[in-house]
């Protein structure tokens, strides 16, 4: 077990220790700024905190003197996006389809009301809120 333990403190040690150069740094950050890596990927694959990397952009973002804001989106993120906005569209071309069929068959139907001089429109509940129109107007079968 003093074993592990060691290793554990040998790891840490070599961990505090690491030291990035400017230039790294600033290498990393246009790198970030290009969207060529992430920051989660930087921070997995050189072992460093995210906080650490924003510190980084912080202080070697391009963008940052130049007073533009930076949006940082993961790739996920857009392809839901763009996914959302196609689903959209097809709903709003299926929902113009149904319009057109109604407004046709609206048109359709009185057309033949006028020419036939029948209502077509018949409404079949009842005008009262009993639900067989009058009162006591029904029979229950035993």
């Amino acid at each position: 077990m003093a074993k592990i333990n060691q290793l554990d403190q040998a790891k840490r040690k070599e961990r505090q220790l690491r030291i990035f150069s400017d230039e790294f740094k600033r290498r990393k950050v246009e790198e970030i700024e290009k969207n060529l890596i992430t920051v989660s990927q930087l921070s997995r694959e050189y072992e460093v905190t995210r906080y650490c990397i924003y510190k980084w952009i912080y202080k070697y973002s391009k963008m940052r003197k130049k007073e533009v804001k930076q949006v940082i989106e993961t790739a996920s993120d857009t392809r839901k996006a763009i996914l959302l906005q196609e689903e959209l569209a097809k709903l709003e071309r299926v929902l113009g389809r149904k319009q057109l069929e109604i407004d046709f068959l609206t048109a359709v139907i009185e057309q033949i009301e006028h020419d036939y001089k029948i209502d077509i429109k018949k409404k079949f509940y009842p005008k009262s809120s009993e639900p067989f129109g009058e009162p006591g107007n029904y029979k229950v079968k035993k």
